[in-house]
């Protein structure tokens, strides 16, 4: 598992440039992986939502578009440069939305509190899964579910090609937009190393999660998972 204090370094240093080399490397694909995310929020019918590890808050602010305004959203992140980067965009946009500062491994949050908990490609990142897995259980309430979209592991015959993508391209791509060739290379051995969709699915089981489900993305690459609490 990573160090919690190198990530947080790591997203300090590319906070400016993050999501924009989000978009060109996922060639846009991205933003339709999180309107799938979005959606499956908006049918579980919240009225408390913590979106956690939400950087400079893509997903907060598509939540806030796609549900009601007595909805109460809150994004948690423990990299403060990107959370001020958050807190810019609504304030010039007029959103009512609240940025925090929270670690996943000890979330300042009650027990049992949110309808809805999402975290998108922040799992990979725990120092330590188990324990932030049953940190996200206990924010939510018993009636609550969790939205998980993260890099997963494709399809066999794909394998290869995404093996090349993840470990040799990306981190020179990455590199190239950012400035930063070291924090791509960290993020490309993450990919790699993260467990496949059902391996997920067996930890949150693990973490006391029911009826656990997940639908793949672009060949496997990509999965939303869902729990209950």
């Amino acid at each position: 598992m990573p160090e919690g204090s190198a990530v947080q370094r790591m997203f300090s240093g590319i906070a400016s440039r993050y999501d924009f080399a989000n978009r060109v490397l996922s060639l846009g694909l991205c933003v339709g992986w999180r309107r799938q995310l979005v959606a499956a929020t908006v049918a579980a019918r919240p009225q408390t939502v913590a979106d956690l590890a939400t950087g400079s808050g893509d997903v907060a602010f598509a939540l806030r578009q796609a549900l009601p305004a007595d909805c109460t959203i809150v994004g948690y992140d423990f990299c403060e440069p990107m959370l001020e980067l958050g807190r810019v965009r609504a304030q010039k946009e007029g959103v009512t939305l609240e940025f925090k500062t929270g670690d996943c491994m000890s979330l300042p949050i009650a027990d049992a509190s949110q309808h809805v908990v999402t975290i998108a490609y922040g799992i990979r990142n725990f120092e330590d899964r188990a324990k932030g897995l049953c940190e996200l259980r206990r924010i939510l309430r018993a009636d609550g579910t969790l939205l998980i979209l993260e890099f997963s592991q494709p399809s066999a015959w794909f394998a290869p090609f995404h093996f090349l993508h993840v470990r040799c391209l990306l981190p020179v791509l990455a590199g190239l937009l950012t400035g930063d060739f070291g924090a791509y290379k960290y993020l490309g051995t993450s990919i790699a190393g993260f467990p496949d969709a059902a391996g997920l699915e067996a930890e949150l089981r693990a973490a006391g999660f029911a009826k656990v489900g997940h639908k793949k993305m672009f060949l496997g690459t990509v999965a939303l998972h869902q729990a209950q609490a």
